[in-house]
């Protein structure tokens, strides 16, 4: 299991400054890639990305910049530099002042992340009868109070840190897993269906 990643609360400059960067498609591909493959240098990423070094090392600095990777310096010789993902909680509390532009910049961000988010239930509802059990799909709906929703998110997220390993670390027969939680209010009568997950229904629920 790897160790607890730091904490880091965005303030509203901060998602202006990474939604300029994680708009950049070349950005978000050299994330992930380091999320995978843990560390590597400019000259392996742009082989991997089909980019130029150039291109990626400038990139790197300005990922580096907002203190999502960093340079490995021990590592880093004249022109060829390494860099390694940094394992870092992200987050933005609710309520948090901001500006009009910081605000669009976080809605922006927002649906990134919902295309991207979308992308992958798609991909888990109709690969389900031929991921041979990869694919796991469960869904909800209950009563909680806000104190009990705060401390079932909570519990979420120590079991993910009981299963996380550092950048680049992948024990034998595992598979890079999205695992995603939302959990919001949900009064609308019309939108239910029924509950449970799809190894109990035999089929991905509705």
């Amino acid at each position: 299991m790897a160790e607890r990643p730091e904490t880091r609360v965005l303030t509203g400059p901060d998602l202006k400054a990474f939604y300029k960067a994680l708009a950049n498609p070349v950005r978000r591909d050299i994330l992930s890639y380091l999320g995978e493959h843990g560390e590597a240098n400019s000259t392996s990423v742009a082989k991997a990305l089909g980019e130029s070094t150039g291109t990626t090392s400038y990139h790197l600095r300005k990922l580096a910049d907002l203190k999502l990777i960093a340079e490995i310096e021990e590592r880093s010789s004249g022109r060829e530099r390494w860099w390694k993902s940094l394992m870092t909680d992200i987050f933005t509390p609710p309520g948090l002042e901001m500006t009009a532009d910081e605000r669009e910049a976080a809605r922006k961000i927002g649906a990134l992340k919902m295309t991207q988010d979308l992308s992958l239930v798609v991909k888990a509802y109709t690969g389900y009868d031929t991921s041979a059990g990869w694919n796991q799909i469960y869904r909800s709906r209950q009563w909680m109070t806000k104190d009990q929703a705060a401390a079932f998110a909570e519990e979420y997220q120590a079991l993910l840190r009981k299963y996380m390993t550092e950048p680049g670390d992948r024990p034998t027969g595992a598979r890079r897993m999205a695992v995603r939680l939302v959990m919001l209010p949900d009064e609308d009568a019309s939108s239910a269906l029924p509950e449970g997950d799809a190894r109990q229904q035999g089929s991905p629920p509705g």
